[in-house]
């Protein structure tokens, strides 16, 4: 079962709340966050602290993450950051276009991540756990939500909106990007063991929706640190992590599209040839086409768009070769393509669903790509399903929104 824990969380000041929070550190770049380089609140001065030095300074260098330490002691010395004199759990709810999902943030044990209680669904990347390896052991905090989900439990839910219901939040803004921010903290001594229980008698296991680099760098880190105690209790804070763990009812993943360079020596008329071994190829005008159920794919090429659909018998059907990501991975990128490991090739990149299918137009009009693929939507059930496997998905099959934002409450190692 899962192991959760309440923790003392380093958060704003109320007033500042809604300066400080920022998207994770890796959903921007680094110009995109000097543009905030002269808000003194802004939390990219330690999830990106490297926009506080020259240009010249390598990201990974050893210096950037001692400016991240620096900034953060800063911001508690001058009590832009106050931490909780008691552990509490928080209540986090995200409102986007009128949809909601609430979660718990708590600490998530190490424990569970490696025993598999945790489970994943990616591969990380050495150099990507590295980064924030580096900056956890230099910061000594974790600054990252990990996005966890799990099988609904009526009780949390019941719990969390009589929660949200009986008392104020601490947190009440909407950021830029127009989502809606609400975080509640439970601080009654009773309640913070009620959850922790339903969780310990309830939830079997936790899945990891966002965030595998943050949770495998946590747990390399509290191994290190284990190495180094000798009096171990299992109680030591960096034993756990930090998540936020919403019921899965509640969650929406957005459509992971591809986009490619060149068509492999093809034409435009001879890649379309080619796809029919395996697809049904519909031209359906310049209109954005988005797919409409799975196996079903928008093809934008030489200014028009198509409607692909994958011929019966042209997959498998485990957990893994079911995924439309998969189908087009093995039936396009594979075969077509020569594209074999999307994860190190500069011929595909990937085009999150927020940015929405003009992106996709924009790339290949402007002579950058040759063609985009946009994909139907894993479902959460999916993600269960090659998680419970003991399988990974292809690189950048999920894209989940609303996301959470770093800096309302961190976690102190």
């Amino acid at each position: 079962m899962a192991k959760i824990i309440p923790f003392k969380g380093l958060r704003p000041r109320k007033e500042l709340a809604s300066q400080v929070a920022t998207l994770p550190y890796d959903v921007c770049s680094v110009e995109e966050a000097r543009q905030y380089k002269d808000n003194p609140y802004h939390f990219y001065h330690v999830t990106r602290s490297e926009i506080d030095l020259s240009p010249a300074v390598d990201v990974h260098s050893p210096e950037v993450y001692e400016r991240a330490s620096e900034n953060l002691q800063d911001m508690v010395h001058k009590g832009i950051l106050v931490q909780d004199k008691e552990p509490c759990y928080y209540i986090y709810r995200l409102v986007m276009n009128g949809r909601e999902q609430t979660g718990i943030l708590c600490g998530s044990s190490i424990d569970d991540y490696n025993k598999g209680i945790i489970k994943k669904h990616e591969f990380t990347r050495p150099e990507k756990e590295k980064d924030r390896i580096d900056h956890i052991r230099a910061t000594r905090a974790q600054t990252g939500i990990v996005f966890l989900a799990y099988n609904d439990v009526d009780a949390m839910n019941r719990f969390v909106e009589d929660w949200k219901a009986a008392h104020e939040p601490a947190y009440d803004f909407t950021a830029e990007d127009g989502i809606r921010h609400t975080v509640w903290v439970v601080d009654d001594y009773a309640k913070v063991s009620y959850v922790t229980d339903i969780f310990g008698d309830e939830v079997p296991a936790t899945y990891i929706a966002d965030g595998h680099h943050r949770a495998a760098s946590a747990a390399r880190v509290a191994q290190e640190f284990r190495e180094q105690e000798l009096n171990l209790t299992g109680d030591e804070s960096f034993n756990y992590f930090l998540t936020c763990i919403f019921p899965a009812s509640q969650l929406q993943i957005m459509d992971y599209n591809r986009v490619v360079k060149d068509l492999n020596g093809k034409t435009p008329a001879e890649f379309l040839a080619a796809l029919e071994k395996d697809f049904v190829v519909e031209a359906v005008g310049k209109e954005a086409y988005r797919p409409q159920q799975p196996h079903e794919f928008g093809l934008y090429l030489d200014g028009q768009w198509y409607r692909t659909t994958a011929r019966e018998g042209s997959f498998s059907t485990d957990p893994i070769g079911v995924l439309d990501v998969s189908i087009l991975q093995n039936n396009v990128l594979s075969r077509l393509l020569d594209i074999h490991d999307p994860r190190t090739d500069k011929r595909v990149e990937f085009v999150g669903g927020i940015r929405g299918l003009g992106e996709l137009e924009k790339r290949v009009d402007s002579g950058d790509m040759a063609a985009a693929f946009a994909c139907y939507p894993v479902s959460i059930q999916q993600l269960f399903e090659v998680a419970d496997s003991g399988n990974v998905m292809p690189p950048k099959s999920t894209w989940f929104e609303p996301k959470t934002r770093d800096g309302l409450v961190v976690y102190m190692i």
